[in-house]
C-alpha cells in the first residue's frame, strides 16, 4: 500500500513537473513570437545607446543575462539598467549621454571585456590592440623603445568603438551662430563627470580621470566643446571654419566618420536640449547619406 501512495505521488510529481516545463516552453515561446513582432512593429520606439562592443539589438536582447557587471564596473557610472517602461530592453544596459556620457575613462572597453556572454562582445576591441602592436613592431625594433604599448593599445580599442553617431542641430549650434562660451557648460547642479581633453595639469600632461564636469570652465570666443572635448579627436569631428561671401567668417561641427558615438558631445554641449546629440547605433552613412 505504502508503494501503491509513493508511485501515485511521484506520478503526481512527474505530471506537475511536466505541465510547468511545457507552461515556461509555451512562455519562452510566446516571448521568442513577441520579440519577433514586437521589432517589426516597433517603428516608433526609441533605440537605446549600448555599451561599447553591443552587438546588433535583435541579438542583443537574447544574449543579454540582465547580471549588471557591465554597470558595476564603469568608472564614470554611465551604463544603467533600462526601466520597466522600456518593454523588451527591461534590465538590460543602457547609456543615457545627456546624463552621462562614455568617455572612455577605463581605457580598456572594461564594460565588454567583463560581459559574460559576449552580448558586449571584447575581441574586437582585443583584436585591434594586437594589430595596433603589430603594426608599431613593422616599423623596427626600436619604434616599441619610444612608444608605451598600453596607450597605443587603448587609441586602437577607442577608434573600432561603435555605439552610434553624433548629429548637429545647425539652428540651435552656438558655433554655427557665431557665438561663444563662457563658465560651466551644464550648470553647478549638473551631476556628470567628465576626463577633460583640453584642460591639462599643470604641468602640461593630460589629466587622467574624470572629474565632476561642474568644477570645469571654459572661456571660448566660439563655442567649440564637442570638438575640444572628445576622446577620439579629429578623426571624429573637427570645427570647419567657412569664408562667406561678404567676408564674414561662420563655424560649424562637422562630424566625421571616426565618430564613435560615445556622447561625449551631447553631455558638454551648453545648450539646452543639446544642439548635437546621438543617433544609437546608427552609422555614418545612415545619418549622413
Amino acid at each position: 500500500m505504502a508503494k501503491e501512495n509513493k508511485t501515485n505521488i511521484n506520478r503526481r510529481q512527474f505530471l506537475k513537473s511536466t505541465a510547468i516545463a511545457a507552461a515556461s516552453m509555451a512562455a519562452i515561446g510566446a516571448g521568442v513570437t513577441y520579440i519577433q513582432k514586437y521589432k517589426r512593429d516597433e517603428n516608433n520606439a526609441q533605440e537605446l545607446l549600448r555599451p561599447p562592443g553591443a552587438i546588433d539589438e535583435d541579438a542583443f536582447l537574447y544574449a543579454c543575462i540582465k547580471c549588471g557587471l557591465c554597470v558595476q564596473i564603469c568608472p564614470v557610472h554611465a551604463i544603467k539598467f533600462a526601466g520597466i517602461n522600456e518593454d523588451l530592453a527591461y534590465g538590460t544596459p543602457y547609456i543615457n549621454a545627456r546624463e552621462q556620457a562614455c568617455d572612455f575613462s577605463c581605457d580598456s572597453i572594461q564594460c565588454a571585456e567583463t560581459c559574460p556572454t559576449a552580448a558586449l562582445y571584447f575581441i574586437q576591441f582585443k583584436e585591434a590592440g594586437l594589430k595596433a602592436i603589430e603594426a608599431v613592431q613593422q616599423q623596427g625594433p626600436e619604434a616599441l623603445k619610444n612608444i608605451n604599448p598600453f596607450e597605443v593599445q587603448v587609441v586602437a580599442m577607442k577608434k573600432v568603438t561603435h555605439i552610434g553617431v553624433a548629429k548637429l542641430n545647425e539652428k540651435t549650434c552656438l558655433a554655427v551662430k557665431g557665438k561663444g562660451f563662457s563658465g560651466t557648460p551644464r550648470g553647478e547642479n549638473f551631476n556628470g563627470v567628465l576626463r577633460p581633453q583640453s584642460i591639462k595639469n599643470q604641468d602640461g600632461s593630460k589629466i587622467r580621470k574624470a572629474y565632476p564636469l561642474k568644477e570645469q570652465k571654459y572661456e571660448r570666443e566660439i563655442c567649440d566643446l564637442c570638438v575640444t572635448e572628445c576622446p577620439i579627436g579629429e578623426e571624429a569631428i573637427t570645427l570647419k571654419k567657412t569664408t562667406n561671401p561678404d567676408g564674414s567668417v561662420s563655424y560649424k561641427p562637422n562630424v566625421l566618420e571616426g565618430c564613435t558615438g560615445c556622447g561625449v558631445c551631447e553631455m558638454i554641449c551648453p545648450t539646452e536640449p543639446a544642439s548635437i546629440v546621438i543617433e544609437a547605433g546608427k552609422t555614418y552613412e545612415e545619418v549622413y547619406s
